[in-house]
């Protein structure tokens, strides 16, 4: 009987029930709103970087001006932000990680150092950087996990790491060592090094990405006359620049859904006497970010949205830090006359 009386209502009335009922579900869903983070450095009084956090837009002070300070990267956790960086005491650099603004020195001062990359994954924050060996004055890769330092080098050849993620146990860092007369990319998987290159020519690895089982690292390689940009997936190495003109890859970031993976990486390449900012999607060129003197440092994705910061020059005397938001740019300084740059963007959907 309910069935019978389901097939007595007429169809007209039937579609406009359900296209109702269809409309109310979409209006109720409201589109997602981001919080985008994005560090660097801005110089005051004609000279000293003081370390800035940008949330969306608006520049916090890390540091007081007294010594100079850069902000590396960010990563945010919850309502935490966690920035990596660092700042010279006078004599020497020391790699830093701010809390919600609060600083945690991770090295002592003794030795230069500096903290490169932060991931934070369930209570343990890991940070990845370099310190100056005291014995063999060589640069170290190291890790620190919750302030605990790990050396990935041994202090006798040059060494440091750029990059850092976490994947369910594994950690991931990436960086050089000078092996021989060349500097060699490099890969460390819970500190177990694996080379990415083979040693004949110069090469660097500038940033880490884990997606499943697929690890991706982007970086930089010498072809014998000019740095090619570089992507290695699972060490499998893959061309991004033609070798044409100097380039580095400074960033990867890999979105993945219910039917594609897509790889962006931020790209810089030497055209016409200076660095030019570039987006790259699954191998191709995507944005030609700025036509200026002008670096591409960091990529983030969310679902509809691309992110990436760097610097620009504004055609006077400096470099202004910039975030282009799908190829759109928009001015993190405040002061067309102040340099400033930006390293590092993380977007969060807002609580």
């Amino acid at each position: 009987m309910k069935t019978k009386a389901l097939f007595l209502i007429p169809i007209a009335t039937l579609l406009l029930l359900v296209t109702g009922c269809e409309k109310d579900n979409n209006d109720s869903i409201p589109n997602p709103v981001y919080d985008v983070y994005a560090v660097g450095a801005e110089m005051i009084n004609g000279g000293v970087n003081v370390a800035k956090l940008w949330k969306n837009g608006v520049p916090h002070d890390l540091t007081d001006g007294t010594n100079d300070a850069i902000g590396h990267s960010v990563f945010v956790s919850g309502n935490d932000v966690y920035v990596a960086g660092a700042e010279n005491n006078g004599s020497n650099w020391v790699a830093k990680l701010w809390k919600n603004g609060i600083v945690q020195d991770l090295t002592d001062g003794t030795n230069t150092a500096t903290a490169r990359s932060v991931h934070v994954s369930g209570n343990d924050v890991y940070v990845a950087g370099r310190e100056r060996s005291a014995s063999t004055s060589q640069w170290v890769a190291k890790l620190w996990k919750n302030g605990i330092p790990q050396d990935l080098t041994d202090g006798t050849k040059q060494a440091q790491a750029y990059s850092v993620f976490v994947s369910g146990n594994d950690v991931y860092a990436v960086g050089q060592e000078r092996i021989g007369s060349k500097d060699v990319a490099k890969l460390w998987k819970n500190g177990v090094a694996q080379n990415l290159t083979d040693g004949i020519n110069h090469a660097k690895a500038q940033s880490v990405y884990v997606s499943g089982n697929d690890v991706y690292v982007v970086g930089r390689e010498h072809n014998g006359s000019v740095h090619v940009a570089k992507l290695w997936r699972n060490g499998i190495s893959q061309d991004l620049t033609d070798g044409a003109n100097n380039a580095e890859a400074l960033s990867v970031h890999v979105f993945v859904n219910d039917v594609y993976v897509d790889v962006y990486v931020a790209v810089n390449e030497y055209i016409n006497n200076s660095d030019k900012a570039r987006l790259w999607k699954n191998g191709e060129v995507v944005q030609h970010l700025s036509g200026f003197p002008s670096t591409a440092n960091s990529v983030y994705v969310t679902e509809n949205d691309v992110y990436v910061v760097g610097q620009e020059s504004n055609g006077y005397t400096t470099f202004e830090a910039m975030l282009w938001k799908n190829g759109v740019p928009q001015r993190l300084s405040v002061d067309v006359a102040i340099a400033a740059q930006c390293q590092s963007v993380f977007v969060v959907q807002s609580n």
